[in-house]
Order: C-alpha cells, then sequence, then structure tokens
C-alpha cells in the first residue's frame, strides 16, 4: 500500500490489534464491510475498497487490489460479497490481522522443540521408548530404569497408539504439566 508517495509495509500483528473473540471479529467484520459497500448492494467492488483505504490515508495501488480480491470474487459477481470478504480477511488475517498463535505462544513452541530435539535423539520426529530411557538415565531419573516404566510413560500421552511420542504430543503433555508464568 502506498500512503502519500512512500510504500508502507505491513507490519507483523500486533497483540493490541487482535480481534480477541470470533463473534466480536464477525460483527467487526460486518461493520467493516458495510463501511466499504457505499451503495449497499451487499457486495464490495474494489472502486469501494480503494475509496475507503483513501478515506483512511492509505492510497492502495488498484491494480494490486484487484488482483488480491478476484481470486475472492465468486464468478457473475461485481464485487465481494460478506462471506468473499469473510474469505480475504481469514486468508490476509493469518498474517496481518494477528489470528495467529501470538508471540508468547510461538516462543513457547520453539523452547517445546528444542527440550522435544533432546529426546528425539536419532532426529526422526518422534521419541521411542529407548529414546526416553536413555535420556531419563543421563538425568540420573530413576523411572528409566525399567523398560516396563518408560513404556508407561509413552502410553500416557501417545493419543495415536503408535508407541512413540511425535511433537504434538509431547507438547500437550508440557502444556498440562507447566503452569504458565503468567498463570
Amino acid at each position: 500500500m502506498v500512503m502519500g508517495q512512500q510504500k508502507i509495509a505491513l507490519a507483523p500483528p500486533s497483540s493490541s490489534f487482535r480481534l480477541r473473540s470470533r463473534s466480536l471479529n464477525s460483527l467487526r467484520l460486518r461493520r467493516i464491510f458495510d463501511m466499504f459497500d457505499k451503495n449497499g448492494d451487499g457486495t464490495i467492488t474494489v472502486t469501494e475498497i480503494s475509496q475507503a483505504l483513501s478515506l483512511l490515508g492509505l492510497d492502495a495501488d488498484v491494480a494490486e487490489l484487484e488482483s488480491m480480491t478476484k481470486l475472492y470474487i465468486r464468478p457473475g459477481n461485481e464485487g465481494l460479497t460478506y462471506e468473499d470478504f469473510m474469505a480475504l480477511h481469514e486468508s490476509l488475517g493469518e498474517t496481518y490481522f494477528g489470528l495467529v498463535q501470538d508471540e508468547e505462544e510461538q516462543q513457547q513452541d520453539s523452547d517445546l522443540w528444542e527440550a522435544f530435539k533432546v529426546f528425539d535423539e536419532n532426529g526422526d520426529g518422534y521419541i521411542s521408548a529407548k529414546e526416553l530411557q536413555m535420556v531419563l538415565g543421563k538425568l540420573g531419573l530413576v523411572e528409566g530404569n525399567l523398560m516396563d516404566n518408560v513404556h508407561r510413560m509413552i502410553g500416557s500421552v501417545d493419543t495415536n497408539h503408535d508407541g512413540r511420542v511425535d511433537f504434538d504430543e509431547f507438547k500437550e503433555m508440557m502444556r498440562a504439566t507447566i503452569v504458565p508464568a503468567s498463570a
């Protein structure tokens, strides 16, 4: 998008702009859609989007708007219906509207991945009973002395019953046992 003559880049989502609830998000989207739909015909054209952005002090490249919106306009329609607008928002939302995990959760996932890799000694994406036993032994934990104990530990978190722990199962186990600092 262009502001004046300068191009502005869209920044990563900020938690202060996060639309926290789906119902609130839907209500806000409806209001935005209605605000953009100047003639009230139930569709938003590229011209209406461009005019609305101009009123907000943002000059958008019309060709860019057309290429972005044409993917969401249904055949036979002149513009975006509310449903099309929601689909466009959802696709952009993951990047720009804060509908992805917040930074704290992303950091937690990164930390958990590092911890997971300690247990996944062969790097195959799974923690086997043998790998768990080896790490428990290195940590000096007696739970790893008997393979039956190790199998029980794995069985308690192995939701897909494949006899090993994948990253999602590991995350769920860790999140169930770790109390967040903000709680």
